[in-house]
């Protein structure tokens, strides 16, 4: 459950569903930091476009805003990619963590459980004799 909630929320919000709170709050921290700069960047260049359009400097075809696109990002791309990237790996990370983490809570709970029937079992046999 943890990882799904990692994988298609946010990640870190599983690691809060298994009250792992500084990992959780760590990694939805730097994801929320990269998802706020890839989009700030990405909306800047697009008012840019838009208002270039609006202002007749350059024609409504796909072409032109293409290019005005493309420069728009020129110099920021290597950025952007790097955030996009760091991003994904945030989120990778987030997923495959939650996970372990989750299956080692569930096998403690296991053992516990094992533990407490046994310990059951031994003072039902004693109560016997």
């Amino acid at each position: 459950m943890a990882a799904l909630l990692s994988g298609l929320i946010f990640p870190g919000i599983g690691h809060l569903y298994l009250r792992l709170y500084i990992r959780g709050m760590l990694l939805i921290t730097g994801a929320a930091i990269l998802f706020y700069f890839l989009v700030s960047v990405t909306l800047r260049a697009a008012f840019v476009v838009v208002e270039e359009v609006q202002d007749g400097k350059v024609p409504p075809d796909v072409q032109a805003i293409s290019q005005l696109v493309s420069k728009q990002f020129q110099g920021k791309v290597e950025t952007t990619n790097s955030a996009a990237i760091a991003l994904m790996l945030l989120w990778v990370i987030g997923i495959a963590d939650s996970y372990r983490a989750g299956r080692a809570q569930e096998k403690t709970q296991e053992k516990l459980l094992e533990t407490q029937a046994n310990s059951r079992s031994e003072t039902v046999g004693r109560q016997e004799y």
